[in-house]
C-alpha cells in the first residue's frame, strides 16, 4: 500500500492495483494535477472534504474514476455520483470497498447531523487494510491495518481521539484532519496520540504532498 497526503483529510491510496483519492477539500493542496484515478471518494458534504471550486476540474481530469460518496452528497451533486451506505460492499477491480458508520459526529445539538460514510479498503479476507472515517469515530468490527485518524476537530477533544485510537487498535495510525490548526500546534496533538497509542500501534505522520509505503 502506498499513501500520499495532500493536507487535512485528503489522501491518495494505492492498493491492490487501484488508486483512490479521498476528500479533496478546501484545506487540501496539490491534488489538482492528479490523473489516472480509479475512484474519488468523499466521506461527507462539508467543504473541507469536498471543495466545490475544484472538484469538477478533478473529475474532468479523471474521466474514468468512479465517484463515491455518502448518500446526501451523492444526492446534492451532479449525476454520476454513487451513494455508499453503511454495510454496502463495492468491487473496484481487485480492491474491495466497504461502507461503514453513516453519520457525522455531533458538532453541537443545534447543528443538524449530516451523513458521513466511513470507507474501508481491502479484500474479502482482509476488508479494512485502510480505513478513512471522515468526521466520525466509528469503530470497524474487523482488524484495521492503517487508520487515517482525525487528529483535530471542532467536534472532538483529544480525549475522544485517544479513546478512538485505542478502540480501533490499528497496526498503523496516520493523522489527518489537522488543517484547521496552526502548524506549530501539530506537535501537541501528534505527541499525545503517539505517547498514548496502544502497544503495537505505529503512529506515523506523512507531511502534506509527501508519501509513504505501508
Amino acid at each position: 500500500m502506498r499513501i500520499a497526503h495532500f493536507g487535512h483529510s485528503c489522501i491518495l491510496v494505492e492498493l491492490n492495483g487501484a488508486k483512490v483519492l479521498f476528500d479533496p477539500g478546501s484545506f487540501a493542496h496539490g491534488f489538482e494535477g492528479i490523473t489516472g484515478l480509479d475512484a474519488i471518494a468523499v466521506t461527507h458534504q462539508h467543504p473541507d472534504h469536498i471543495d466545490p471550486n475544484r472538484i469538477e476540474a478533478l473529475i474532468e481530469a479523471n474521466p474514468g474514476a468512479r465517484l463515491l460518496s455518502d448518500p446526501q452528497t451523492a444526492q446534492q451533486r451532479a449525476e454520476g455520483w454513487e451513494p455508499v451506505s453503511a454495510g454496502q460492499v463495492l468491487e473496484l477491480g481487485d480492491l474491495q470497498i466497504t461502507g461503514g458508520g453513516g453519520r457525522h459526529a455531533v458538532i453541537h445539538p443545534e447543528i443538524p447531523v449530516v451523513d458521513n460514510t466511513v470507507f474501508q479498503l481491502g479484500t474479502a479476507a482482509d476488508p479494512a487494510q485502510l480505513v478513512h472515517p471522515g468526521d466520525s469515530l466509528w469503530v470497524p468490527p474487523v482488524p484495521v491495518g492503517v487508520l487515517a485518524i482525525p487528529a483535530v476537530a471542532p467536534w472532538m477533544k483529544i480525549w475522544d481521539t485517544v479513546d478512538y485510537l485505542r478502540a480501533v487498535n490499528p497496526r498503523t495510525a496516520l493523522p489527518i484532519h489537522y488543517g484547521i490548526i496552526d502548524p506549530s500546534a501539530q506537535g501537541i496533538y501528534f505527541g499525545r496520540l503517539s505517547e498514548m497509542a496502544p502497544a503495537g500501534t505505529e503512529f506515523r505522520v506523512i507531511q502534506p504532498e509527501d508519501q509513504g509505503q505501508f
